[in-house]
């Protein structure tokens, strides 16, 4: 099974003194893509528009993108998904600072992808900056849903004959819809007695969600079980409900 993540607008500063300069990101088929959407994110994030939207620290990060230290992005990326992913708890508490072990970063690097705005679908184990751009960053003359759609064709001639979970956001999942002939289920929270959809606990879930398969779970049955959720599956689509 593969699971794709959204990635996280907040991010986990500094990382290793490397850059984009000289280390590669994997799916080298969507580099020229990437160029195209790093080109348009400097020249955005040089000119006004980007005061609208950005602050001053952020527009800073963007123009230092390429030059930035790296760290692996299921590191970088932080936020709810991102904490429940590694097990941490409350601040204060003894697992405030969890991480991931190096048994869980191998399955994780072996089967979790993140879509990110900036770089496209990648590993988790991939380097990545610090940067600012949603799915909805709106960059002049640059259409991201169509220009990403057609980049992930190479990517999903890579991943085709596996599973895939697909816990991404409608916003994520639509820069790179997963082909109608793949096996794939779209993963949506409910809450256990109302059946209504869920916001921050849709997060946690989904992180807790997977966190459990990087300890080992095999099955979805078990991945639920072992996050406290139940699960229903009808079609294509996989319904975690919290208790």
């Amino acid at each position: 099974m593969l699971f794709l993540l959204p990635p996280s607008e907040s991010k986990t500063q500094g990382g290793q003194p490397l850059s984009l300069e000289f280390v590669a990101l994997t799916f080298g088929g969507m580099e020229p893509a990437r160029e195209v959407v790093y080109e348009q994110l400097l020249k955005y994030s040089r000119g006004s528009a980007a005061k609208k939207t950005l602050s001053e620290a952020q527009r800073q990060q963007n123009r230092e993108f390429l030059t930035a230290p790296l760290m692996p992005a299921i590191d970088r990326y932080s936020g709810t998904l991102y904490d429940a992913l590694h097990g941490r708890g409350l601040k204060g508490t003894p697992t405030e600072h969890n991480t991931l072990n190096e048994r869980e970063r191998q399955r994780a690097g072996e089967s979790v992808f993140i879509q990110s705005a900036l770089f496209g679908l990648i590993p988790s184990g991939n380097l990545i900056p610090n940067y600012r751009m949603s799915a909805g960053t709106k960059l002049p003359g640059l259409d991201l849903k169509k220009h990403w759609s057609a980049a992930h064709e190479v990517v999903w001639k890579r991943l085709e004959g596996n599973r895939i979970i697909d816990l991404r956001s409608k916003a994520y999942a639509e820069l790179a819809p997963v082909p109608a002939e793949f096996d794939c289920l779209t993963v949506d929270v409910l809450d256990g007695k109302s059946g209504k959809a869920l916001n921050h606990f849709n997060k946690k879930s989904k992180g807790q969600f997977v966190r459990a398969y990087l300890q080992g779970a095999e099955t979805l049955e078990a991945m639920a079980q072992d996050a406290g959720l139940r699960i229903d599956i009808a079609g294509n689509a996989l319904n975690l409900f919290t208790e």
